[in-house]
């Protein structure tokens, strides 16, 4: 039986799912699917090879029933058309039982099996009268998962600054820590407004090339450190990673940008030998 990997759910989840055999799964096909959280409306994005699974951390595991259909699509905008008045009754009873929370966004799972609360709060909620309201409401399972800031914008944003979709809302599923050694080694600007994402914290996409620049660092002499050049001893003080290239300080001043390729390093003996035959009429 195929396996394909599919994305589900407002978090974006991925699954690994059996598919039928009479179905010819394809990208971007709009499928429905058994998923551990009830019946749901996913995407296929390609076939669940072993070097794809080996590339992913954690997938859920569930069965393609069907490619997506008219009554699927009519159901799906059923219940978007309601969100906005489920999302109301929900911030009322929150409201009425003064639970010190902020409500995010609400997931009606497509079979109806749940909703899903998603909401913020500084520490731990009781949130379990509200849970008998809302099951009484909506006369389904409720549960109520509690997100960080970088969650939210996942659920919320829409572009980013570089005018495209922002990442944790399209491709990324795992959201890996981002530190400012990273904007600093890829020399980002450092002002915390233009390097911050829509949730405030440092952007994603900082990460993307860190691995790269790390690499190329290694080949390069480090900052501080005497190299020898064609005429003579220099000390490097900064670093063009990408370029490959050395802004260097020789002993009469002068500041240089150079290749990495033309320097080597730097050995006393060498440098005297240098020094001699500079000295020589």
């Amino acid at each position: 039986m195929a396996k394909y990997i599919v994305r589900f759910g407002s978090m974006r989840m991925l699954g690994a799912f059996d598919a039928p055999e009479d179905l010819a799964c394809a990208r971007n096909m709009n499928v429905i699917a058994r998923t551990n959280r009830g019946l749901e409306a996913g995407e296929v994005l390609c076939e669940a090879t072993d070097e794809v699974l080996g590339q992913l951390d954690e997938v859920g595991e569930g069965k393609i029933l069907r490619e997506m259909t008219a009554d699927d699509l009519r159901e799906i905008s059923r219940i978007r058309d309601h969100q906005a008045e489920h999302f109301a009754t929900c911030q009322r009873c929150i409201d009425k039982l003064e639970l010190a929370m902020q409500l995010v966004d609400m997931e009606h799972i497509f079979g109806g099996e749940r909703i899903v609360v998603y909401y913020l709060a500084d520490g731990r909620v009781d949130f379990r009268e509200l849970v008998r309201m809302l099951a009484g409401e909506f006369q389904t399972r409720i549960e109520m998962r509690q997100i960080g800031v970088r969650d939210e914008a996942k659920l919320m944003a829409d572009y980013g600054d570089c005018g495209k979709a922002v990442c944790c809302n399209t491709h990324l599923v795992e959201m890996p820590p981002v530190s400012m050694k990273m904007a600093k080694l890829q020399k980002a600007t450092l002002d915390p407004t233009k390097i911050s994402g829509r949730c405030g914290r440092l952007k994603c996409c900082l990460r993307y090339e860190y691995a790269v620049y790390e690499k190329l660092q290694k080949d390069l002499p480090p900052v501080g450190s005497k190299v020898m050049t064609s005429d003579g001893p220099a000390r490097v003080l900064a670093q063009e990673i990408l370029a490959g290239q050395l802004l260097i300080e020789k002993e009469d001043r002068v500041r240089h940008l150079v290749d990495a390729a033309d320097v080597r390093p730097f050995v006393p003996e060498a440098a005297e030998t240098a020094s001699a035959k500079t000295e020589t009429p």
